[in-house]
């Protein structure tokens, strides 16, 4: 697709800095084993309980389904959308190329999200060409390599980039050469700025301020009346000043996934068993990301919204499921009687480490190989065939659901 501007054309080589985002990631992942529904509404979510939209195909956007809105509330506005469940490690596993592909442009990546990164190609012009022509390779490959389509922006500094790549979506390039930065702004509505969500609009709009061009052109004192702290930033972006470098990104410092239940819980049956399925989709992320931890943590959150967390280091680094959800029993008993039902249960795998190629300590005893080997076994399963079709045994007894419309229970053992 092409360019979205009559900005199209117009190289600039100061503009070196990419804001690349995936189109609909979740769906565009979801749909390279569910081809045939390419061109319809798809959600991806659960569709029961108080699940919310994980993402939603620009079909269905048409309708005005939006990442993070209720499912109830998506499938009101799109009854016919076809709701596919995540697949969390394929996510993972695709995000994981898509930053390696970033790799070969520049090691100047800022990763944001697992769908989303800045890159600084100033060092990449002299090997790769023009910064238009850089965005353009990545779009190819990662659609030649990957299968989905990335969105992206082209500007002098991340603020513009960002606004450059969600104006290019979906499946666009976008340059906004720095001799035309402020000029474009202006033209923007003052929700383009950050900071400036739904309720600064509103104070902003009693001064008559609905623009861009509107916010540059008031006088500082009287944002920092208004806006506080924030005004003297709002001004300085609708005048495309943003000095903030591209920071590498480091390794992600956890891995982890937490469940609210829909009725506060106090059996311990229904805690062990949310443990064992939390265990499970934590190590799964960190054999999909090549990791292993060497800590794990424990968070609970009773009715009252009080929150407490107990941690431990483990006795070696590891990625199975089972270790985990033995190490987070012993977190859950050492916290000792609760003085509350529990609202919210979670694990993180925190020291990680590099886990490709990397050995575990030997044991006389077979049963670690056993489990490793099996949770393997599992993991190719769930990846060709989902993993809500494949489960440990224990977890198929007679469930309760989570806030977020997850099924949870089962016994306490795996």
């Amino acid at each position: 697709m092409s360019d979205r501007s009559d900005l199209a054309g117009i190289e600039d080589a100061d503009c070196t800095i990419l804001h690349v985002d995936m189109d609909a990631f979740y769906v565009s992942v979801e749909l390279l084993s569910r081809p045939e529904l390419r061109g319809k509404a798809v959600i991806a979510g659960s569709p029961s309980g108080r699940s919310v939209v994980l993402s939603a195909s620009y079909e269905a956007r048409r309708f005005g389904v939006r990442s993070a809105m209720p499912m109830a509330t998506a499938m009101r506005l799109c009854p016919h959308a076809v709701i596919l469940e995540p697949h969390h490690h394929l996510y993972a596993e695709v995000s994981a190329s898509v930053m390696k592909i970033f790799g070969t442009i520049t090691p100047m990546v800022e990763q944001l999200s697992v769908d989303e990164a800045f890159l600084d190609v100033a060092g990449s012009i002299r090997r790769l060409g023009q910064p238009r022509a850089i965005g353009e390779l990545i779009r190819t490959t990662i659609h030649r390599e990957l299968g989905i389509t990335a969105s992206v922006g082209i500007a002098s500094t991340k603020f513009v980039a960002k606004i450059a790549s969600t104006r290019a979506k979906p499946d666009g390039l976008l340059l906004i050469p720095a001799a035309r930065t402020v000029e474009y702004l202006h033209t923007l509505p003052v929700s383009a700025l950050w900071g400036v969500g739904a309720k600064t609009q509103e104070v902003l709009a009693r001064l008559g301020i609905r623009t861009v061009e509107d916010v540059a052109n008031t006088p500082v004192p009287v944002l920092q009346r208004t806006l506080g702290a924030t005004g003297v930033h709002v001004h300085q972006l609708a005048w495309g000043k943003d000095a903030r470098p591209v920071t590498v990104s480091r390794q992600e410092k956890s891995i982890g996934a937490e469940e609210t239940f829909a009725s506060d819980v106090d059996d311990d049956d229904v805690l062990h068993a949310e443990l064992l399925r939390l265990a499970h989709r934590t190590a799964s992320r960190l054999r999909s990301a090549q990791l292993r931890t060497g800590g794990l943590s424990l968070k609970l959150r009773y009715a009252d919204f009080t929150t407490l967390s107990r941690s431990r280091r483990l006795p070696e680094p590891t990625d199975s499921s089972h270790a985990l959800y033995m190490a987070a029993c012993q977190l859950l008993e050492s916290v000792g009687a609760r003085p509350l039902s529990v609202r919210l249960i979670g694990i993180r795998a925190e020291r990680l480490e590099d886990g490709a190629g990397s050995s575990h300590q030997l044991t006389i005893d077979r049963q670690d190989d056993n489990w490793r080997l099996a949770e393997q076994a599992l993991d190719r399963v769930s990846g060709k065939f989902g993993a809500s079709m494949v489960m440990p045994a224990r977890l198929l007894r007679p469930r309760t659901e989570t806030r977020d419309g997850h099924p949870s229970s089962g016994p306490s053992t795996p």
